[in-house]
Order: structure tokens, then C-alpha cells, then sequence
């Protein structure tokens, strides 16, 4: 069994799979009276097609070590997630590796932070680390096979 640690997510280390999505150092704009910082258009919705939905998942905690056995990509449209709850969770992606997932990688993402998943990007599962968690998912809804889901050998996730 292959382990790999799970690591701090930076922006560098997380663009070949999406963008995240956080507030700015400093806002596009400022708006409603000077009252409402506006950070603008933090990632795109790939939508191929399709429209874009918005959602809210309510996903089982894991603790690590974790063991990945399972990944899945979007190939009409990107995916994005954001955690509505106080806690730190954990993003598992893997690059492309000829119409298969390559090697996992792991990283811990902060309170309050999501991530927006290119479309065709392999992830595992939604992974709140501890307690269960709720995110606000904005993905493509249409026609198309727009899911396709691998078993893979397991890797641990360690801290």
C-alpha cells in the first residue's frame, strides 16, 4: 500500500487541478456603500453545456490516516466546494495519466477555504476531517455522461 502525506494547500501547489477559493489580499472592489468587500470571480464554472447548480452536500467525516480507494472526475464540467462549517478538510487529487488517475495527492485545506476542480480533474470524495460537514457545491447539471468513478489500490493519507 502506497502512503503519502497530506500537505498545506497553496495556490502553486493546487493549479494543475483548480483554483481556490478564498477572499484576495485585497478586494476587486468595494461595494453596497463602501460596506461589502467584493473579491471577484475567484474561478470560473466550466459548464460544457450543461447549466450551473447550486447545491449542498452533507458529507461523513473521515480521521487520518485515511485510506483513498476511490476517485472521480467530471469531464463536461469543473466542481466546486465550499465548506460552510469552522473545520479544516482534506482534497485528494490525482493528474491525468491516459484516461486514468496517476498518483493521489493530498492536501489539507483550511477553514474557510474551497476549492474550485477543473473539469476532468480526478478527486476523491468529499472529505471533512473529524465531524461531518456541509459544503456548497457548484457544478454543471445536463446531459452527458459527466461522472466517471475508479477503484483504486488504496493509499494512506497521513498527516
Amino acid at each position: 500500500m502506497t502512503t503519502i502525506r497530506a500537505v498545506p494547500i497553496s495556490a502553486r501547489a493546487f493549479a494543475p487541478f483548480g483554483d481556490l477559493l478564498a477572499p484576495r489580499d485585497a478586494p476587486t472592489r468595494l461595494i453596497n456603500a463602501g460596506r461589502c468587500e467584493r473579491h471577484h470571480a475567484l474561478a470560473t464554472v466550466e459548464r460544457g453545456g450543461g447549466e450551473a447548480a447550486i447545491s449542498i452536500f452533507r458529507s461523513a467525516p473521515v480521521s487520518l490516516p485515511y485510506d483513498c480507494a476511490l476517485l472521480e472526475r467530471h469531464p463536461l464540467g469543473s466542481q466546486a466546494f465550499m465548506p460552510l462549517g469552522p473545520d479544516p478538510w482534506l482534497s485528494v487529487v490525482a493528474p491525468d495519466a491516459g484516461g486514468r488517475p496517476g498518483a493521489p495527492l493530498a492536501f489539507l485545506v483550511p477553514a474557510g477555504m474551497g476549492v474550485n476542480l477543473r473539469a476532468g480533474v480526478w478527486h476523491g470524495v468529499l472529505t471533512p476531517l473529524d465531524r461531518a460537514a456541509d459544503f456548497l457545491v457548484i457544478d454543471r447539471e445536463g446531459g452527458g455522461c459527466n461522472l466517471e468513478e475508479v477503484a483504486i489500490d488504496p493509499v494512506t493519507i497521513t498527516p
